[in-house]
């Protein structure tokens, strides 16, 4: 698979990032991507931007050494309904709109609370992508989440970052083994995430291949080297 965008990425805007926006640019441009997504965290997330970030998005150019620039927020979900922590009058202004939850801006409840609440953003009509629900932060049940991003057409992000042995999550592996088992019976795409907090990351899935050969998972159910594809699917939503 020939990898030419990677959505999910963080800079220093974020808190807890190690990048400038211009530094990842050039290194998406380096490893031959056309489209590099930057969704900042929402304000929920300790250390991140001010909201004001957001006003000011304008002023990047969209296109950086010759790389498109998709910029936008990693939302947080909030409650059981799926609500998320930016009000919609910022919406029109972020180019690609993430939701997930996060430990520090939720309360895990039941397994039904849970997918209660991720059900609830991908509903939302704003929401483009649905940030690591594999992760293990939250029980969930997959088989409903994976039937309501179809009907919804929100895409589900099977999360590099989240599987890397240093972040410690230990029901990483199988809930997205699940994820893609799913995905595959349902006909549903997903897209890799690298959740990149330093350029080198940029579009490193090292961490997912393993999961694609074991459900052998087919490559037309992935986003990431269908650019017009996944454009639709933003402009949809």
């Amino acid at each position: 698979m020939n990898i030419l965008l990677d959505v999910h990425t963080h800079t220093l805007a974020s808190g807890h990032a190690f990048s400038s926006l211009q530094e990842m640019a050039q290194t998406a441009s380096e490893k031959k991507l056309q489209i590099l997504g930057i969704t900042e965290h929402s304000p929920g997330i300790p250390g991140t931007c001010d909201p004001i970030y957001f006003r000011n998005l304008h002023v990047v150019p969209r296109l950086m050494y010759g790389i498109e620039l998709l910029l936008g927020a990693e939302l947080n979900i909030i409650d059981y309904k799926g609500t998320i922590d930016l009000p919609e009058s910022y919406f029109p202004l972020l180019d690609i709109k993430i939701a997930g939850i996060h430990s520090l801006c939720y309360t895990p409840g039941t397994v039904d609370d849970n997918t209660s609440a991720i059900i609830g953003a991908i509903q939302n009509p704003y929401v483009n992508i649905i940030s690591h629900p594999g992760d293990g932060t939250a029980l969930l049940h997959f088989e409903p989440i994976v039937l309501a991003a179809k009907k919804n057409q929100t895409l589900l992000e099977i999360n590099n970052s989240s599987l890397n042995p240093a972040r410690k999550k230990p029901l990483a592996r199988e809930n997205n083994l699940e994820i893609l088992r799913l995905c595959k019976q349902y006909n549903v795409p997903v897209i890799l995430g690298s959740d990149a907090h330093i350029s080198f990351d940029i579009a490193r899935y090292d961490h997912i291949y393993e999961l694609l050969n074991i459900t052998e998972f087919p490559e037309s159910l992935i986003m990431n080297d269908k650019v017009e594809l996944f454009k639709r699917f933003i402009r949809q939503k």
